[in-house]
C-alpha cells in the first residue's frame, strides 16, 4: 500500500511584499545582474526609500530567495518639466522629494532576476503598484520607462519612429512591450533620462496607468500655503512659592498661544528649575533629584493644557530621573492627548559637573496633525549631523528649547540654528529663558532673544528671521512657517543644499540611535 503523499515536500512559496532592511543585501546583488552595465543603486539610497516611503516599495521572493523588486515614490507630476530625468524625480536616487499629498505614484525602477524570468514576476510588482495606488486614491501611476532594444535599431528609426513600431508590435522590446500589455499608455519621450543607459540611448519613454477606481476629493488640491503658527515663550526665570504658581505661568501663555490660534506653544530648556527656587536644597545634585520628583506632576499639567487648548505644547526640557540617572528630556504634548519625548545628546561639561547629567543616544522625528518636526535641545543644535538626519528622516521644523546664561552662549545656539535651517532647507525655532534666579546655584543668570528662522531665499523672510523677541524680556513672539513654500523651495530654489551635496564624496553614519 503506497503512502500518502507529503504536499510539502513538492509545495513552493512566492510572495509579494514591502521590501525591509534585511532585503537589501539581495537587492545590491540582483541588481548587478538585472543591470550591469549601469550604476547600481546604494546601500543608503535603498535604506533612504525605506524611511521616507516604505510601503511604495515591492519585492517578490521565492523559497527564501529575493527574485523581484521594484521602487516608487508619490509626487504632483504636474510640477515635474516635461523634461525631467530620473535624477530629478528622485532627487538622485533618494525620494526626498516623496510627497504624500500627492497625485501620481511614479515608478523608479523594476527589477527580475534573469534566471526566473518568464513567471510573471514583473506583472506581481506592476499589480502591487496599482493595488497601492488604488489604497492610497492616487489618480495615476507613472513610469519612466527604458527602451533597452533601441541601440539595434538607432540606425533605422528615430526614437519616436522606434516606439510607434513596438507600439504597433512590429518590433519587440523587453520593457516598452511589457509596459503596454501592463495598461499603460504613451505620454512622451524624455531624451537624456538615465545617461548610463547606454542601451536606451538614454532615452525614456514616459508611461502612464490611470486608475479608474480614482475618486477626486475636495479637500485634496493643490497647496499654495500650509502655515504652521508658532508661539515661542521666552519666559522669565523668577521665584516662585509652588508648583502651582508655576503652572499658572505656564497655564497663562499656553492660553496666548491659543488666543493666537497657534498649532505650536515653544517653552525654554529645564525652565522647571524654576521649581527649585523653593525646594531649599542647596546642593546642585541633590537639588536636581529633588526636582525631578515633579515630573509626573509636570508631564500631568502639560497634558491637560495641551488637551484643553488645543495646542501642540514643546513643554521645554525637565530633567528626569530613569534608573537612578538624571536626563535632560525634553518632552511633545500632542493636543490630542499622546506625548513623545527626545532626550538631549550632548551634554555640556557645565551639565556634567554641576548636576551629573547623562547623555541620550536617539534622535527622534515625530509625527504630528502639521507634519514631521524634531526636537534638539540648546547643545544639541550645534551638531550639525543630527539635523541632518533628522531632516533626511521627514523633519520640517526643529526645535530648540535652550537655556544660556550669557550672550555668548545665546549667540552659540542662534547661529548654529540659522546655519542648520539654511543648510538643511528647515525651520528652526529657539525659545530659551531671561531673568534672574539668585537663590538657585547654577541657575542664577539668563541671556535669551528667542526667534523663528528660515532657509535664505526669496520666498522667505527677507533675511531667515520669521520674528524674534527683544533680548532679555519677558514675551512672546508668534510666527506662521508656510511648509508648502519650504516643500517647493527644497525642490527648486536658488540653491538646493539638500538635492545637490555630494553623496559620492561624503556620507554620515548613525550608530546606537534605537537606544532611549
Amino acid at each position: 500500500m503506497s503512502k500518502k503523499l507529503d504536499l510539502s515536500n513538492f509545495e513552493k512559496k512566492l510572495e509579494v511584499r514591502n521590501i525591509t532592511k534585511d532585503d537589501i543585501d539581495q537587492i545590491l546583488e540582483m541588481q548587478k545582474v538585472c543591470f550591469p552595465n549601469m550604476v547600481p543603486w546604494k546601500r543608503e539610497q535603498l535604506e533612504s526609500h525605506l524611511r521616507i516611503f516604505p510601503e511604495g516599495q515591492f519585492c517578490v521572493e521565492y523559497d527564501g530567495e529575493i527574485i523581484g523588486s521594484c521602487s516608487s515614490l508619490i509626487v504632483n507630476f504636474d510640477e515635474y518639466d516635461d523634461k525631467h530625468t530620473w535624477d530629478d524625480i528622485t532627487d538622485g536616487g533618494y525620494i526626498t522629494n516623496h510627497n504624500p499629498e500627492g497625485f501620481n505614484l511614479y515608478g523608479i525602477e523594476v527589477m527580475v532576476d534573469p534566471e526566473y524570468r518568464g513567471m510573471k514576476i514583473g506583472r506581481r510588482l506592476y499589480e502591487a503598484r496599482k493595488e497601492l495606488a488604488r489604497e492610497l486614491n492616487l489618480k495615476s501611476i507613472i513610469i519612466g520607462g527604458r527602451i533597452p532594444n533601441y541601440h539595434k535599431f538607432k540606425d533605422q528609426y528615430s526614437p519616436r519612429e522606434y516606439v510607434e513600431e513596438v507600439s504597433s508590435q512590429n518590433i519587440y522590446d523587453p520593457v516598452l512591450t511589457f509596459q503596454i500589455m501592463n495598461g499603460f499608455n504613451l505620454m512622451r519621450i524624455n531624451p537624456g533620462y538615465l545617461p548610463d543607459d547606454r542601451q536606451s540611448l538614454k532615452y525614456a519613454t514616459l508611461m502612464e496607468w490611470n486608475n479608474i477606481d480614482y475618486h477626486p476629493k475636495t479637500k485634496r488640491h493643490f497647496k499654495t500655503a500650509y502655515p504652521v503658527r508658532i508661539t515661542v515663550i521666552q519666559y522669565m526665570m523668577k521665584s516662585i512659592e509652588s508648583f502651582e504658581e508655576f503652572a499658572k505661568q505656564v497655564e497663562y501663555y499656553v492660553d496666548v498661544a491659543y488666543d493666537f490660534g497657534s498649532d505650536f506653544a515653544v517653552f525654554p530648556e529645564i525652565f522647571t528649575t524654576q521649581l527649585m527656587s523653593f525646594l531649599e536644597e542647596k546642593v546642585p545634585a541633590k537639588a536636581i533629584r529633588k526636582l525631578s520628583e515633579y515630573t509626573e506632576e509636570y508631564i500631568e499639567l502639560f497634558t491637560n493644557l495641551a488637551v484643553r487648548y488645543n495646542v501642540n505644547i514643546i513643554g521645554g526640557s525637565h530633567f528626569v530621573e530613569e534608573d537612578d540617572h538624571i536626563y535632560n528630556i525634553a518632552y511633545l504634548f500632542r493636543r490630542d492627548g499622546t506625548i513623545e519625548k527626545q532626550y538631549k545628546i550632548h551634554v555640556t561639561p557645565n551639565e556634567k559637573k554641576w548636576w551629573g547629567i547623562q547623555p541620550g543616544d536617539s534622535v527622534k522625528v515625530f509625527d504630528t496633525d502639521c507634519g514631521k518636526i524634531a526636537i534638539q535641545i540648546c547643545y544639541d543644535i550645534q551638531f550639525p549631523e543630527l539635523s541632518r538626519y533628522a531632516v533626511d528622516q521627514g523633519a520640517n521644523i526643529i526645535f530648540v528649547p535652550f537655556c544660556t546664561d550669557d550672550r555668548q552662549g545665546y549667540l552659540r545656539v542662534r547661529y548654529c540654528a540659522q546655519a542648520r535651517a539654511v543648510e538643511n532647507q528647515v525651520y528652526t525655532v529657539i525659545a530659551g529663558t531671561v531673568g534672574n534666579l539668585t537663590q538657585v546655584e547654577n541657575m542664577d543668570i539668563q541671556y535669551a532673544q528667542s526667534g523663528i528662522f528660515t532657509p535664505s531665499d526669496f520666498e522667505f523672510a527677507r533675511d531667515g528671521i520669521v520674528g524674534e523677541c527683544p533680548p532679555n524680556i519677558e514675551t512672546v513672539v508668534v510666527g506662521d512657517v508656510d511648509l508648502e513654500i519650504l516643500r517647493r523651495q527644497r525642490r527648486s530654489g536658488t540653491v538646493r543644499q539638500l538635492h545637490d551635496r555630494r553623496r559620492d564624496l561624503f556620507e554620515v553614519k548613525y550608530r546606537n540611535l534605537e537606544g532611549n
